[in-house]
């Protein structure tokens, strides 16, 4: 069996580079790390980290196929960020206009998550779990 630690990095491709970009460092938080033009695939590449901690590869590549449906497409079904406080959270998206699904309580676990979308349609999650 592979001895894996932890999740390094998932990697998102955005049909506009600067609007993503600007949606995941302004109004999700996460810091731009480094970034790259990679000319020979007309494609930008970022590296974007939360608590110093590096977690979203954010691509750009001409024409990208939309994401066939949501949220039950084959392969990723959405991407969930911890957060400490959700009612905080909610609040913050409502300043920035990210419009999110009515929270909800995990029926496993008894926390309270809820559901939002990137600009591209990427389903994102926010899941509490104070400290």
């Amino acid at each position: 069996m592979l001895e894996i630690e932890k999740i390094h990095h998932v990697a998102v491709i955005c049909a506009d580079y600067e609007r993503s970009k600007q949606f995941y460092c302004h109004t999700l938080g996460f810091k731009l790390v480094a970034e790259y033009y990679r000319a020979d695939r007309q494609s930008w590449k970022a590296d974007l980290a939360i608590n110093g901690d590096y977690q979203i590869e954010l691509f750009s590549f001409p024409q990208p196929p939309a994401r066939p449906t949501q949220p039950e497409a084959c392969g990723l079904r959405h991407l969930a960020f911890r957060v400490q406080d959700l009612d905080f959270s909610v609040t913050q998206l409502t300043a920035a206009g990210v419009k999110y699904e009515a929270v909800r309580v995990d029926p496993y676990t008894g926390k309270r998550f809820t559901f939002f979308n990137d600009p591209d349609g990427l389903p994102l999650e926010l899941y509490e779990e104070r400290a």
